[in-house]
């Protein structure tokens, strides 16, 4: 079967080869494992929660309606960290693809975490879509404003955690000449390195990315990942280290950081802000293409 449904999981299976296949947490929608060919290619922590107890670390978490802890605004400030997307159990709609192998789910407030949508108490409608390609992995997103008088605001990020084979013989490519913002830092500037690399915790944002940029992990020479966004202008580009990790409870191995590097896909510099009735789609594309290098224009 191309598509299996258990009580908290949905997984589905390449009709060509299933050992090319993906599964789906219905708490938070998250993706916890795509393998290609029977390679996983996203990490997971050995000790994350899949019992729905709290949210998944690894895998593609969802992010909304905000990212990190707002502290300014006066609704979504009072949400934790990343908001309630990844603290709810979505609704399994069902498939609507058979090749690729397509399916969707949904939340609004009458699903969602009843303790968050007491602190947020908006009128929205998600879709996740996720296909399986045979060579790929797309999640899409739509939001919708349900309102009739108010306007949505709201930051969404796909919190993707990719696999790798060692930390320090890995860069990221094709993010020179693009403006960040460094999260240790606090601080704004151009990236002039001609790639992004790690010996260190790293947490930027990467603001703006032209749309055309194919973000690339790249190990030994070898592109191992190749992300593309849809209406994504932001990048976050995050790795632990040594300390951060260590004090994780829920990252293990504690050496795990070496194995990861979070490449995600977002819209966080700025709020998206839907009128009554509005939506928004955007979605990411993971794939292992052919090295592309993508010099400043």
């Amino acid at each position: 079967m191309a598509i299996e449904e258990t009580e908290t999981q949905v997984i589905l299976s390449h009709p060509s080869d299933s050992s090319t296949n993906v599964t789906i947490l219905k708490y938070g929608a998250t993706v916890f494992s795509w393998k290609l060919y029977g390679q996983e290619q996203l990490w997971l922590s050995t000790a994350a929660k899949l019992d729905g107890s709290k949210p998944v670390r690894g895998g593609i978490p969802l992010v909304f309606p905000v990212f990190g802890k707002n502290e300014s605004d006066p609704l979504l400030s009072k949400l934790p960290q990343h908001g309630l997307a990844r603290n709810s159990t979505w609704e399994f709609l069902g498939q609507v693809k058979s090749n690729p192998p397509t399916v969707q789910f949904g939340l609004n407030p009458k699903l969602s975490n009843p303790e968050m949508t007491k602190l947020w108490s908006e009128d929205f409608n998600l879709i996740l879509t996720v296909e399986l390609g045979s060579d790929y992995l797309k999640t899409e997103i739509e939001v919708e404003n349900l309102s009739s008088s108010k306007e949505l605001k709201f930051n969404w990020l796909f919190h993707t955690y990719l696999k790798i084979p060692d930390i320090e013989d890995t860069m990221i490519s094709n993010l020179v000449g693009m403006k960040l913002y460094d999260q240790l830092l606090k601080e704004s500037f151009v990236d002039k390195h001609p790639c992004v690399t790690f010996h260190g915790e790293k947490d930027v944002i990467y603001q703006n990315v032209e749309a055309d940029r194919v973000i690339q992990v790249v190990n030994q020479g070898k592109p191992v990942h190749t992300v593309k966004r849809v209406n994504l202008p932001d990048s976050v580009v995050w790795n632990p280290w040594i300390e951060k990790s260590g004090g994780m409870g829920d990252f293990e191995p504690k050496t795990g950081y070496k194995e990861m590097v979070c490449v995600e896909p977002g819209h966080v510099h700025d709020f998206v802000v839907l009128s009554p009735g509005e939506k928004w789609t955007a979605a990411q594309i993971l794939s292992k293409d052919e090295l592309k290098y993508q010099a400043i224009q």
